[in-house]
């Protein structure tokens, strides 16, 4: 192997050891945000809220929007994601209100 491919070969791995190391952050922080939002559905369920806030959503979604510019995170992606969690959300709370 060639210094320049051992070099490169070196990089990959530091590379892939930060991505395992933010794939796990990114679960465990979303398995916290998980464990609140358990706890908003409990209450909805407790006093006869509806399990969905389309307003608060909205501005969620604008808000991540504003953040992953300044990421530099293509926004789409990230309203993508939300999207994605919200709808999560709301199908844990309609569990719960069952």
């Amino acid at each position: 192997m060639t210094d320049s491919a051992s070099r490169a070969a070196e990089l990959l791995a530091e590379h892939r050891e930060s991505i395992d190391r933010l794939d796990a952050i990114l679960v465990f922080t979303l398995a916290e945000r998980f464990k609140h939002t358990q706890g908003v559905g409990r209450l909805k369920a407790r006093h006869g809220l509806p399990p969905s806030d389309p307003a608060r959503e909205a501005r969620q979604i604008e808000r991540l929007e504003r953040l992953a510019e300044e990421a530099k995170l293509d926004p789409e992606f990230a309203r993508k994601f939300l999207n994605f969690v919200i709808s999560e959300v709301i199908r844990h709370h309609e569990k719960l209100q069952e």
